[in-house]
Protein backbone atom coordinates (compact mmCIF):
# COMPACT_ATOMS: atom_id res chain seq x y z
CA UNK A 1 0.00 0.00 0.00
CA UNK A 2 3.25 2.09 1.05
CA UNK A 3 4.27 2.21 -2.71
CA UNK A 4 0.61 2.42 -4.28
CA UNK A 5 0.38 5.61 -2.15
CA UNK A 6 3.72 6.59 -3.37
CA UNK A 7 2.97 6.02 -6.88
CA UNK A 8 -0.52 7.86 -6.57
CA UNK A 9 1.43 10.98 -5.51
CA UNK A 10 3.99 10.90 -8.22
CA UNK A 11 1.06 10.49 -10.53
CA UNK A 12 -0.66 13.62 -9.59
CA UNK A 13 2.41 16.09 -9.21
CA UNK A 14 3.34 14.63 -12.78
CA UNK A 15 -0.32 14.93 -14.05
CA UNK A 16 0.01 18.73 -12.56
CA UNK A 17 3.12 19.72 -14.36
CA UNK A 18 1.65 18.39 -17.54
CA UNK A 19 -0.87 19.95 -17.78
CA UNK A 20 1.02 23.23 -16.85
CA UNK A 21 3.48 22.15 -19.83
CA UNK A 22 0.10 21.40 -22.03
CA UNK A 23 -1.04 24.86 -21.36
CA UNK A 24 1.76 26.43 -23.13
CA UNK A 25 0.83 28.44 -26.62
CA UNK A 26 2.50 25.81 -28.38
CA UNK A 27 6.00 26.53 -30.62
CA UNK A 28 6.82 30.28 -31.34
CA UNK A 29 5.59 32.31 -34.19
CA UNK A 30 6.42 31.69 -37.70
CA UNK A 31 8.75 34.66 -39.26
CA UNK A 32 7.69 35.49 -43.05
CA UNK A 33 10.24 37.72 -44.87
CA UNK A 34 9.39 38.26 -48.41
CA UNK A 35 12.51 38.15 -50.90
CA UNK A 36 12.29 39.46 -54.17
CA UNK A 37 14.02 37.88 -57.76
CA UNK A 38 13.96 41.33 -59.44
CA UNK A 39 13.82 45.25 -57.97
CA UNK A 40 11.34 45.42 -60.27
CA UNK A 41 9.27 44.73 -63.18
CA UNK A 42 7.88 45.71 -66.17
CA UNK A 43 3.90 45.61 -67.33
CA UNK A 44 3.20 43.03 -69.26
CA UNK A 45 6.03 40.43 -67.58
CA UNK A 46 5.68 38.25 -64.84
CA UNK A 47 7.18 39.26 -61.05
CA UNK A 48 8.37 36.51 -58.81
CA UNK A 49 8.85 36.87 -55.29
CA UNK A 50 9.52 34.03 -52.49
CA UNK A 51 8.01 34.30 -49.35
CA UNK A 52 10.38 32.76 -46.90
CA UNK A 53 9.73 31.28 -43.60
CA UNK A 54 11.23 30.13 -40.58
CA UNK A 55 10.31 28.22 -37.41
CA UNK A 56 12.11 27.56 -33.88
CA UNK A 57 14.33 24.25 -34.24
CA UNK A 58 12.47 21.46 -34.04
CA UNK A 59 9.02 22.40 -35.73
CA UNK A 60 7.80 21.97 -39.02
CA UNK A 61 4.97 22.80 -41.01
CA UNK A 62 2.54 20.18 -42.94
CA UNK A 63 3.10 20.61 -46.63
CA UNK A 64 0.51 22.16 -48.62
CA UNK A 65 -0.56 18.32 -49.44
CA UNK A 66 0.03 16.03 -46.07
CA UNK A 67 -0.94 12.90 -46.69
CA UNK A 68 -3.43 12.56 -44.04
CA UNK A 69 -6.66 14.31 -44.55
CA UNK A 70 -7.76 15.09 -41.57
CA UNK A 71 -4.05 16.99 -41.16
CA UNK A 72 -4.21 20.94 -42.19
CA UNK A 73 -2.52 21.80 -45.02
CA UNK A 74 0.22 24.93 -45.20
CA UNK A 75 -1.88 27.12 -47.52
CA UNK A 76 -1.17 30.72 -49.01
CA UNK A 77 -3.61 33.06 -49.96
CA UNK A 78 -3.03 36.79 -51.81
CA UNK A 79 -5.16 39.47 -52.55
CA UNK A 80 -3.79 41.19 -55.48
CA UNK A 81 -5.27 44.95 -56.30
CA UNK A 82 -6.36 46.08 -59.93
CA UNK A 83 -3.72 45.09 -62.98
CA UNK A 84 -1.93 42.45 -60.86
CA UNK A 85 -2.78 38.92 -61.03
CA UNK A 86 -1.45 35.37 -59.32
CA UNK A 87 -0.38 33.28 -61.98
CA UNK A 88 0.37 30.29 -59.31
CA UNK A 89 2.67 29.15 -56.55
CA UNK A 90 5.57 27.45 -56.76
CA UNK A 91 6.08 24.93 -53.24
CA UNK A 92 9.07 23.39 -52.57
CA UNK A 93 9.94 19.63 -51.66
CA UNK A 94 8.27 18.00 -48.64
CA UNK A 95 10.14 15.69 -46.75
CA UNK A 96 9.08 12.98 -44.02
CA UNK A 97 8.82 13.25 -40.79
CA UNK A 98 8.75 10.38 -38.49
CA UNK A 99 6.54 10.96 -35.07
CA UNK A 100 6.40 9.39 -31.84
CA UNK A 101 3.47 7.41 -31.55
CA UNK A 102 2.48 7.88 -35.88
CA UNK A 103 1.80 5.02 -37.91
CA UNK A 104 2.47 6.86 -40.99
CA UNK A 105 5.34 9.92 -41.49
CA UNK A 106 4.24 13.29 -42.28
CA UNK A 107 5.17 15.63 -45.47
CA UNK A 108 5.75 18.65 -43.74
CA UNK A 109 8.65 21.39 -44.80
CA UNK A 110 11.35 21.94 -42.96
CA UNK A 111 12.38 24.51 -40.21
CA UNK A 112 13.22 26.97 -43.10
CA UNK A 113 11.31 26.75 -46.52
CA UNK A 114 10.24 29.28 -49.13
CA UNK A 115 7.36 29.55 -51.24
CA UNK A 116 7.21 31.06 -54.71
CA UNK A 117 4.35 33.62 -55.73
CA UNK A 118 4.47 33.96 -59.67
CA UNK A 119 2.57 37.47 -60.55
CA UNK A 120 1.37 38.40 -63.56
CA UNK A 121 1.36 42.60 -64.39
CA UNK A 122 -1.03 43.71 -66.38
CA UNK A 123 0.52 45.57 -70.27
CA UNK A 124 -1.22 48.90 -69.10
CA UNK A 125 -0.45 48.93 -65.14
CA UNK A 126 0.96 52.37 -63.92
CA UNK A 127 4.36 52.55 -62.73
CA UNK A 128 4.37 52.77 -59.00
CA UNK A 129 4.51 50.53 -56.07
CA UNK A 130 1.77 48.18 -55.22
CA UNK A 131 0.89 46.32 -52.11
CA UNK A 132 -0.09 42.77 -51.98
CA UNK A 133 -1.63 41.57 -49.03
CA UNK A 134 -1.26 38.35 -48.19
CA UNK A 135 -1.90 34.67 -45.55
CA UNK A 136 -0.18 32.00 -44.49
CA UNK A 137 -2.00 29.44 -43.02
CA UNK A 138 0.03 26.68 -41.34
CA UNK A 139 -0.27 23.75 -38.52
CA UNK A 140 3.04 23.47 -36.76
CA UNK A 141 4.25 19.74 -36.16
CA UNK A 142 7.04 18.47 -33.58
CA UNK A 143 8.36 15.04 -33.57
CA UNK A 144 5.93 14.37 -31.26
CA UNK A 145 2.53 16.34 -31.70
CA UNK A 146 0.14 18.75 -34.31
CA UNK A 147 -0.77 22.10 -32.50
CA UNK A 148 -3.78 24.05 -33.80
CA UNK A 149 -3.43 25.82 -36.95
CA UNK A 150 -2.62 29.11 -36.84
CA UNK A 151 -2.20 32.10 -39.14
CA UNK A 152 0.51 34.91 -40.30
CA UNK A 153 -0.13 38.21 -42.42
CA UNK A 154 2.88 39.84 -44.54
CA UNK A 155 2.66 42.17 -47.35
CA UNK A 156 4.49 41.79 -51.13
CA UNK A 157 5.66 45.52 -52.09
CA UNK A 158 5.36 45.03 -55.94
CA UNK A 159 7.31 48.14 -57.59
CA UNK A 160 6.54 48.56 -61.77
CA UNK A 161 8.88 50.31 -64.33
CA UNK A 162 7.54 51.46 -67.21
CA UNK A 163 9.34 51.11 -70.93
CA UNK A 164 12.11 48.04 -71.30
CA UNK A 165 15.29 47.86 -69.55
CA UNK A 166 17.04 44.94 -68.52
CA UNK A 167 15.93 43.23 -65.62
CA UNK A 168 18.81 41.46 -63.56
CA UNK A 169 18.10 38.41 -61.26
CA UNK A 170 18.98 38.48 -57.80
CA UNK A 171 19.05 35.92 -54.86
CA UNK A 172 19.22 32.67 -57.10
CA UNK A 173 20.28 30.48 -54.31
CA UNK A 174 16.42 30.60 -53.05
CA UNK A 175 14.96 30.81 -56.25
CA UNK A 176 17.35 28.00 -58.01
CA UNK A 177 14.78 25.47 -55.29
CA UNK A 178 11.86 26.78 -56.69
CA UNK A 179 10.19 25.08 -59.83
CA UNK A 180 7.97 27.68 -61.51
CA UNK A 181 7.70 25.72 -64.83
CA UNK A 182 5.13 23.95 -62.57
CA UNK A 183 3.33 26.15 -60.18
CA UNK A 184 -0.16 25.47 -58.54
CA UNK A 185 -3.20 27.92 -59.32
CA UNK A 186 -3.87 29.57 -55.70
CA UNK A 187 -7.21 27.46 -54.43
CA UNK A 188 -10.36 29.69 -54.17
CA UNK A 189 -11.20 30.07 -50.59
CA UNK A 190 -14.00 32.16 -48.64
CA UNK A 191 -13.31 35.17 -47.86
CA UNK A 192 -10.38 35.59 -45.07
CA UNK A 193 -11.31 38.83 -43.63
CA UNK A 194 -11.35 37.39 -40.20
CA UNK A 195 -7.88 35.79 -40.30
CA UNK A 196 -5.33 38.46 -40.87
CA UNK A 197 -2.80 39.08 -38.39
CA UNK A 198 -2.07 42.25 -39.82
CA UNK A 199 -5.60 43.65 -39.45
CA UNK A 200 -5.35 47.46 -38.95
CA UNK A 201 -5.74 48.84 -35.34
CA UNK A 202 -8.23 51.36 -36.62
CA UNK A 203 -10.50 47.88 -38.31
CA UNK A 204 -10.61 46.11 -34.91
CA UNK A 205 -11.39 48.97 -32.79
CA UNK A 206 -14.66 49.56 -35.68
CA UNK A 207 -15.79 46.44 -34.86
CA UNK A 208 -15.19 46.68 -31.06
CA UNK A 209 -17.64 49.98 -31.01
CA UNK A 210 -19.96 48.26 -33.67
CA UNK A 211 -20.43 45.76 -30.77
CA UNK A 212 -21.20 47.71 -28.09
CA UNK A 213 -24.05 49.28 -29.63
CA UNK A 214 -25.17 45.53 -29.49
CA UNK A 215 -27.31 43.85 -26.35
CA UNK A 216 -25.57 40.58 -26.09
CA UNK A 217 -29.13 38.14 -25.28
CA UNK A 218 -26.64 34.75 -25.45
CA UNK A 219 -23.99 33.05 -25.99
CA UNK A 220 -23.65 29.24 -26.41
CA UNK A 221 -20.96 26.58 -28.10
CA UNK A 222 -20.75 22.99 -29.34
CA UNK A 223 -22.33 20.81 -31.16
CA UNK A 224 -26.15 21.47 -30.25
CA UNK A 225 -29.40 19.01 -31.71
CA UNK A 226 -32.03 21.25 -33.29
CA UNK A 227 -33.98 21.41 -29.75
CA UNK A 228 -31.36 22.39 -28.13
CA UNK A 229 -30.45 25.30 -30.68
CA UNK A 230 -33.75 26.03 -30.65
CA UNK A 231 -34.65 26.68 -27.13
CA UNK A 232 -30.84 28.56 -26.76
CA UNK A 233 -32.96 31.00 -29.60
CA UNK A 234 -35.91 31.11 -27.07
CA UNK A 235 -34.11 31.98 -24.13
CA UNK A 236 -31.89 34.50 -25.74
CA UNK A 237 -34.91 36.27 -27.62
CA UNK A 238 -37.25 36.63 -24.27
CA UNK A 239 -34.06 37.06 -21.80
CA UNK A 240 -34.55 34.03 -19.52
CA UNK A 241 -30.86 33.37 -19.42
CA UNK A 242 -29.88 30.05 -17.33
CA UNK A 243 -29.06 31.42 -14.03
CA UNK A 244 -25.94 30.89 -11.99
CA UNK A 245 -25.82 30.72 -8.19
CA UNK A 246 -25.05 34.56 -7.87
CA UNK A 247 -27.06 36.15 -11.00
CA UNK A 248 -30.08 38.56 -10.12
CA UNK A 249 -28.83 38.28 -6.36
CA UNK A 250 -28.27 41.80 -4.91
CA UNK A 251 -24.21 43.01 -3.36
CA UNK A 252 -25.19 41.97 0.24
CA UNK A 253 -27.00 38.72 -0.82
CA UNK A 254 -23.57 37.65 -3.24
CA UNK A 255 -21.30 38.51 -0.66
CA UNK A 256 -23.45 36.01 2.27
CA UNK A 257 -23.91 33.75 -0.46
CA UNK A 258 -20.27 33.54 -1.13
CA UNK A 259 -18.64 33.62 2.61
CA UNK A 260 -21.16 31.05 3.42
CA UNK A 261 -20.38 28.44 0.58
CA UNK A 262 -16.44 29.03 1.40
CA UNK A 263 -17.77 27.65 4.90
CA UNK A 264 -19.82 24.91 3.90
CA UNK A 265 -16.86 23.98 2.01
CA UNK A 266 -15.38 22.44 5.69
CA UNK A 267 -18.37 20.43 5.55
CA UNK A 268 -16.78 18.55 2.16
CA UNK A 269 -15.52 14.67 3.32
CA UNK A 270 -12.33 16.29 1.53
CA UNK A 271 -11.98 18.72 4.24
CA UNK A 272 -13.60 17.54 7.20
CA UNK A 273 -11.33 14.65 7.78
CA UNK A 274 -8.25 16.86 7.79
CA UNK A 275 -9.15 19.38 10.47
CA UNK A 276 -8.01 16.87 13.34
CA UNK A 277 -4.95 16.23 11.61
CA UNK A 278 -3.98 20.08 10.83
CA UNK A 279 -5.03 20.72 14.07
CA UNK A 280 -2.07 18.68 15.13
CA UNK A 281 0.49 19.71 12.63
CA UNK A 282 0.21 23.27 13.25
CA UNK A 283 0.05 22.76 17.46
CA UNK A 284 -3.13 24.65 17.68
CA UNK A 285 -5.88 23.73 20.09
CA UNK A 286 -4.69 22.44 23.15
CA UNK A 287 -0.92 22.26 22.02
CA UNK A 288 -0.86 25.99 21.44
CA UNK A 289 0.22 27.21 24.59
CA UNK A 290 -2.75 30.02 25.03
CA UNK A 291 -6.13 30.77 23.43
CA UNK A 292 -5.14 33.48 21.86
CA UNK A 293 -1.80 31.95 20.30
CA UNK A 294 -4.43 29.10 19.02
CA UNK A 295 -6.65 31.53 17.74
CA UNK A 296 -3.63 33.20 15.50
CA UNK A 297 -2.23 30.18 13.89
CA UNK A 298 -6.03 29.21 12.93
CA UNK A 299 -5.90 32.36 10.99
CA UNK A 300 -2.82 32.16 9.99
CA UNK A 301 -4.06 28.81 8.25
CA UNK A 302 -7.29 30.15 7.15
CA UNK A 303 -5.82 32.95 5.70
CA UNK A 304 -3.39 30.94 3.89
CA UNK A 305 -7.06 28.91 2.14
CA UNK A 306 -7.94 32.45 1.24
CA UNK A 307 -5.05 33.58 -0.37
CA UNK A 308 -4.80 30.30 -1.98
CA UNK A 309 -8.33 30.55 -3.85
CA UNK A 310 -8.16 34.12 -4.33
CA UNK A 311 -4.87 34.06 -6.27
CA UNK A 312 -6.19 30.92 -8.68
CA UNK A 313 -9.56 33.14 -9.51
CA UNK A 314 -7.08 36.39 -10.03
CA UNK A 315 -5.21 33.85 -12.77
CA UNK A 316 -8.19 32.40 -14.37
CA UNK A 317 -10.42 36.01 -14.24
CA UNK A 318 -6.85 37.98 -15.87
CA UNK A 319 -6.14 35.53 -18.46
CA UNK A 320 -9.58 34.59 -19.58
CA UNK A 321 -7.93 34.24 -22.87
CA UNK A 322 -5.52 31.80 -21.92
CA UNK A 323 -7.29 29.96 -19.70
CA UNK A 324 -10.08 29.10 -22.67
CA UNK A 325 -7.08 28.44 -25.06
CA UNK A 326 -6.14 25.97 -21.97
CA UNK A 327 -9.34 24.87 -21.66
CA UNK A 328 -10.02 24.06 -25.81
CA UNK A 329 -6.81 21.41 -25.47
CA UNK A 330 -7.72 17.86 -25.71
CA UNK A 331 -4.36 16.99 -23.81
CA UNK A 332 -5.57 19.09 -20.51
CA UNK A 333 -9.15 17.72 -20.56
CA UNK A 334 -7.83 14.33 -20.86
CA UNK A 335 -5.92 15.02 -17.83
CA UNK A 336 -8.14 16.71 -15.55
CA UNK A 337 -10.38 13.17 -16.41
CA UNK A 338 -7.11 11.09 -14.96
CA UNK A 339 -7.06 12.77 -11.80
CA UNK A 340 -10.46 12.90 -11.09
CA UNK A 341 -10.55 9.36 -11.94
CA UNK A 342 -7.82 8.86 -9.31
CA UNK A 343 -9.93 10.77 -6.47
CA UNK A 344 -12.98 8.77 -7.58
CA UNK A 345 -11.45 5.95 -6.79
CA UNK A 346 -9.70 7.30 -3.51
CA UNK A 347 -13.63 8.10 -2.16
CA UNK A 348 -14.19 4.34 -3.20
CA UNK A 349 -11.49 3.32 -0.68
CA UNK A 350 -9.70 1.34 -4.10
CA UNK A 351 -6.87 3.38 -3.63
CA UNK A 352 -5.57 5.41 -0.40
CA UNK A 353 -4.83 9.02 -0.36
CA UNK A 354 -3.42 9.55 3.15
CA UNK A 355 -1.46 12.90 3.88
CA UNK A 356 -1.39 12.25 7.83
CA UNK A 357 1.67 9.82 7.37
CA UNK A 358 3.44 13.36 6.36
CA UNK A 359 2.87 14.57 9.78
CA UNK A 360 6.38 13.69 11.46
CA UNK A 361 8.11 15.98 8.17
CA UNK A 362 6.02 19.02 9.31
CA UNK A 363 6.00 18.97 13.10
CA UNK A 364 7.98 21.10 15.18
CA UNK A 365 10.94 20.48 17.63
CA UNK A 366 10.15 22.97 20.42
CA UNK A 367 9.46 20.77 23.08
CA UNK A 368 6.63 23.24 24.17
CA UNK A 369 4.50 22.49 21.16
CA UNK A 370 3.35 25.73 20.62
CA UNK A 371 3.21 25.58 16.66
CA UNK A 372 4.75 27.29 13.72
CA UNK A 373 2.61 30.54 12.25
CA UNK A 374 5.19 29.11 8.68
CA UNK A 375 4.15 25.83 9.06
CA UNK A 376 0.21 26.67 9.94
CA UNK A 377 0.82 28.27 6.73
CA UNK A 378 1.60 26.25 4.39
CA UNK A 379 -0.62 24.09 5.71
CA UNK A 380 -3.63 25.65 5.00
CA UNK A 381 -2.50 26.55 1.57
CA UNK A 382 -1.99 22.40 0.95
CA UNK A 383 -4.94 21.85 2.70
CA UNK A 384 -6.88 24.08 0.14
CA UNK A 385 -5.18 22.18 -2.80
CA UNK A 386 -6.04 19.24 -1.65
CA UNK A 387 -9.97 19.95 -1.02
CA UNK A 388 -9.87 21.36 -5.03
CA UNK A 389 -11.73 17.59 -5.87
CA UNK A 390 -14.82 18.39 -3.16
CA UNK A 391 -15.18 21.67 -3.86
CA UNK A 392 -14.45 22.30 -7.65
CA UNK A 393 -18.31 23.02 -8.34
CA UNK A 394 -18.31 25.92 -5.94
CA UNK A 395 -15.07 27.89 -6.92
CA UNK A 396 -15.71 27.33 -10.15
CA UNK A 397 -19.01 29.13 -9.99
CA UNK A 398 -17.74 31.82 -8.30
CA UNK A 399 -14.74 31.95 -11.14
CA UNK A 400 -17.61 32.13 -13.38
CA UNK A 401 -19.51 35.07 -12.08
CA UNK A 402 -16.48 37.15 -11.15
CA UNK A 403 -15.36 36.94 -14.84
CA UNK A 404 -18.63 37.99 -16.22
CA UNK A 405 -18.84 41.04 -13.47
CA UNK A 406 -14.96 41.70 -14.51
CA UNK A 407 -15.83 42.13 -18.06
CA UNK A 408 -18.87 43.92 -17.64
CA UNK A 409 -16.12 46.96 -16.08
CA UNK A 410 -16.68 45.57 -12.33
CA UNK A 411 -13.19 45.74 -10.74
CA UNK A 412 -14.28 44.18 -7.46
CA UNK A 413 -15.39 40.87 -9.01
CA UNK A 414 -11.40 40.35 -8.22
CA UNK A 415 -12.02 39.64 -5.16
CA UNK A 416 -14.84 36.93 -5.08
CA UNK A 417 -12.56 34.00 -4.87
CA UNK A 418 -10.42 35.73 -2.08
CA UNK A 419 -13.84 35.87 -0.26
CA UNK A 420 -14.68 32.29 -1.01
CA UNK A 421 -11.80 31.25 0.77
CA UNK A 422 -12.00 33.82 3.65
CA UNK A 423 -15.60 31.97 3.81
CA UNK A 424 -13.69 28.99 3.92
CA UNK A 425 -11.14 30.07 6.76
CA UNK A 426 -13.81 31.29 9.10
CA UNK A 427 -13.93 28.09 12.03
CA UNK A 428 -10.53 27.90 11.81
CA UNK A 429 -9.92 30.64 14.08
CA UNK A 430 -12.15 28.81 16.52
CA UNK A 431 -10.79 25.52 16.18
CA UNK A 432 -7.24 26.77 16.66
CA UNK A 433 -8.11 28.43 19.71
CA UNK A 434 -9.91 25.36 20.98
CA UNK A 435 -13.34 26.11 21.09
CA UNK A 436 -14.10 24.17 17.55
CA UNK A 437 -17.81 23.09 17.17
CA UNK A 438 -17.32 21.51 13.67
CA UNK A 439 -18.79 17.74 13.48
CA UNK A 440 -17.05 14.80 14.43
CA UNK A 441 -15.98 12.53 11.95
CA UNK A 442 -18.11 8.70 11.63
CA UNK A 443 -19.56 5.92 10.41
CA UNK A 444 -22.02 8.70 8.27
CA UNK A 445 -18.89 10.02 6.48
CA UNK A 446 -18.33 6.72 4.35
CA UNK A 447 -21.81 7.31 2.56
CA UNK A 448 -21.14 11.21 2.33
CA UNK A 449 -17.42 10.24 0.42
CA UNK A 450 -18.83 7.66 -1.69
CA UNK A 451 -21.97 10.00 -3.00
CA UNK A 452 -19.37 12.40 -3.61
CA UNK A 453 -17.12 9.62 -5.55
CA UNK A 454 -20.26 9.43 -7.56
CA UNK A 455 -19.84 12.98 -8.44
CA UNK A 456 -16.60 13.00 -8.94
CA UNK A 457 -16.52 9.65 -11.47
CA UNK A 458 -19.51 12.44 -13.13
CA UNK A 459 -17.49 14.87 -13.55
CA UNK A 460 -14.29 12.48 -14.79
CA UNK A 461 -16.13 11.01 -17.42
CA UNK A 462 -17.67 14.96 -18.17
CA UNK A 463 -13.71 16.16 -18.85
CA UNK A 464 -13.00 12.68 -21.05
CA UNK A 465 -16.09 13.32 -23.38
CA UNK A 466 -14.74 16.93 -23.51
CA UNK A 467 -11.32 15.50 -24.39
CA UNK A 468 -12.92 13.06 -26.89
CA UNK A 469 -14.57 15.34 -28.25
CA UNK A 470 -11.61 17.99 -28.97
CA UNK A 471 -9.34 15.14 -30.37
CA UNK A 472 -12.35 14.02 -33.15
CA UNK A 473 -12.45 17.78 -34.25
CA UNK A 474 -8.51 17.28 -35.79
CA UNK A 475 -10.14 14.18 -38.30
CA UNK A 476 -12.00 16.99 -40.27
CA UNK A 477 -10.87 17.83 -43.97
CA UNK A 478 -10.51 22.07 -44.39
CA UNK A 479 -11.56 22.11 -47.51
CA UNK A 480 -15.18 20.55 -46.59
CA UNK A 481 -15.58 23.08 -43.85
CA UNK A 482 -15.01 25.89 -45.95
CA UNK A 483 -17.23 25.00 -49.29
CA UNK A 484 -19.77 24.20 -46.48
CA UNK A 485 -19.79 27.69 -45.24
CA UNK A 486 -19.56 29.46 -48.91
CA UNK A 487 -22.97 27.46 -49.59
CA UNK A 488 -23.94 29.61 -46.87
CA UNK A 489 -22.51 32.34 -47.65
CA UNK A 490 -24.20 32.31 -51.06
CA UNK A 491 -27.80 31.48 -49.44
CA UNK A 492 -27.31 34.98 -47.79
CA UNK A 493 -25.07 34.43 -44.43
CA UNK A 494 -22.94 37.36 -44.28
CA UNK A 495 -18.87 36.57 -44.03
CA UNK A 496 -18.14 40.46 -42.87
CA UNK A 497 -19.20 41.50 -39.45
CA UNK A 498 -18.87 45.12 -39.62
CA UNK A 499 -21.48 44.75 -42.67
CA UNK A 500 -23.93 42.50 -40.97
CA UNK A 501 -23.83 44.69 -37.72
CA UNK A 502 -23.91 47.88 -39.93
CA UNK A 503 -27.22 46.15 -41.75
CA UNK A 504 -29.17 44.88 -38.17
CA UNK A 505 -28.64 48.50 -36.97
CA UNK A 506 -30.37 49.66 -39.82
CA UNK A 507 -32.86 47.50 -40.22
CA UNK A 508 -33.68 46.99 -36.59
CA UNK A 509 -32.72 43.15 -36.39
CA UNK A 510 -31.26 40.23 -34.20
CA UNK A 511 -28.31 39.28 -35.10
CA UNK A 512 -26.73 35.76 -35.25
CA UNK A 513 -23.33 35.34 -35.60
CA UNK A 514 -21.99 32.35 -36.05
CA UNK A 515 -18.30 31.83 -34.83
CA UNK A 516 -16.32 29.09 -36.94
CA UNK A 517 -12.68 27.89 -38.32
CA UNK A 518 -11.97 25.09 -41.15
CA UNK A 519 -10.36 22.95 -38.38
CA UNK A 520 -13.67 22.73 -36.18
CA UNK A 521 -15.16 19.71 -37.04
CA UNK A 522 -18.45 20.56 -34.97
CA UNK A 523 -18.46 23.87 -36.88
CA UNK A 524 -19.04 21.40 -40.40
CA UNK A 525 -21.73 19.22 -38.27
CA UNK A 526 -23.83 22.35 -37.21
CA UNK A 527 -23.65 23.30 -40.74
CA UNK A 528 -25.12 20.36 -42.28
CA UNK A 529 -27.75 19.33 -39.62
CA UNK A 530 -28.95 21.68 -37.18
CA UNK A 531 -28.58 24.81 -39.28
CA UNK A 532 -29.73 23.23 -41.57
CA UNK A 533 -33.17 22.29 -39.74
CA UNK A 534 -36.42 23.71 -41.63
CA UNK A 535 -37.79 24.86 -38.18
CA UNK A 536 -34.50 26.39 -37.18
CA UNK A 537 -34.21 28.22 -40.59
CA UNK A 538 -37.71 29.62 -40.25
CA UNK A 539 -36.89 30.79 -36.98
CA UNK A 540 -33.57 32.54 -38.51
CA UNK A 541 -35.18 33.74 -40.99
CA UNK A 542 -35.55 37.46 -39.46
CA UNK A 543 -31.97 37.46 -38.63
CA UNK A 544 -29.06 39.18 -39.72
CA UNK A 545 -27.01 35.96 -40.03
CA UNK A 546 -23.08 36.15 -40.04
CA UNK A 547 -20.52 33.80 -40.51
CA UNK A 548 -17.27 35.17 -38.47
CA UNK A 549 -14.10 33.06 -39.27
CA UNK A 550 -11.95 32.82 -36.28
CA UNK A 551 -8.70 30.51 -37.34
CA UNK A 552 -6.90 31.48 -35.04
CA UNK A 553 -9.11 33.07 -31.94
CA UNK A 554 -5.95 33.95 -29.83
CA UNK A 555 -5.31 36.93 -32.69
CA UNK A 556 -7.12 40.51 -33.31
CA UNK A 557 -9.76 40.60 -34.16
CA UNK A 558 -11.09 37.25 -33.44
CA UNK A 559 -10.04 37.17 -29.58
CA UNK A 560 -11.65 40.98 -29.50
CA UNK A 561 -14.03 39.42 -30.61
CA UNK A 562 -14.51 36.13 -28.61
CA UNK A 563 -13.80 38.45 -25.60
CA UNK A 564 -16.80 40.73 -26.04
CA UNK A 565 -19.17 37.27 -27.18
CA UNK A 566 -17.90 35.14 -23.71
CA UNK A 567 -16.85 32.41 -26.23
CA UNK A 568 -14.19 29.82 -24.80
CA UNK A 569 -14.12 27.68 -28.13
CA UNK A 570 -15.60 26.91 -31.49
CA UNK A 571 -18.15 27.03 -32.94
CA UNK A 572 -19.41 29.63 -30.81
CA UNK A 573 -22.81 31.00 -31.20
CA UNK A 574 -23.68 34.45 -30.05
CA UNK A 575 -27.69 36.35 -30.58
CA UNK A 576 -27.48 40.45 -30.60
CA UNK A 577 -29.70 43.17 -30.47
CA UNK A 578 -29.22 46.66 -31.68
CA UNK A 579 -29.58 49.16 -28.77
Amino acid sequence: MESLRNLLIATLLTGMASTILLGQSGPSEITLHPVYQTESGNPGSNFRVAVTAQLSPGFHVNSNQPLEDFLIPTGLTLEAPDGIQISGLAWPQAVMLEQQGAENPLAVFEEEFAVGVELSLDNKLPNGSYVVPGILRYQACDATMCYLPSSKGFELIVNVRGGKHDIIPEHAEIFFGLDFENTSPPVPDVIRDNTRTNVPKSAVINIQTQLSNFSLLGTTGGYLNTTAFLNFIDRSESGRQEQGWFEGQGPFMIVMLVLLGGLALNLTPCVLPLIPINLAIIGAGTQAGSRKRGFALGSTYGLAMAIVYGLLGLVVILTAGTFGTINSSPWFNLGIAVVFVVLALAMFDIVNIDFSSYQKFFKSDNSSNTGSFFLAFSMGAIAALLAGACVAPVVIQVILFSSSLYLSGNIIALGLPFLLGLGMAIPWPLAGAGLSIMPRPGAWMVRVKQAFGVFILGTAIYYGSLAYGLLSQRWVNPDEVASSVQEMLEEGWHSSLSAALEEAREENKLVLVDVWATWCKNCLTMDQTTLKNENVQVRLDDYVKVKFQAEDPSISPASEVMAHLQGIGLPTYAILRPE
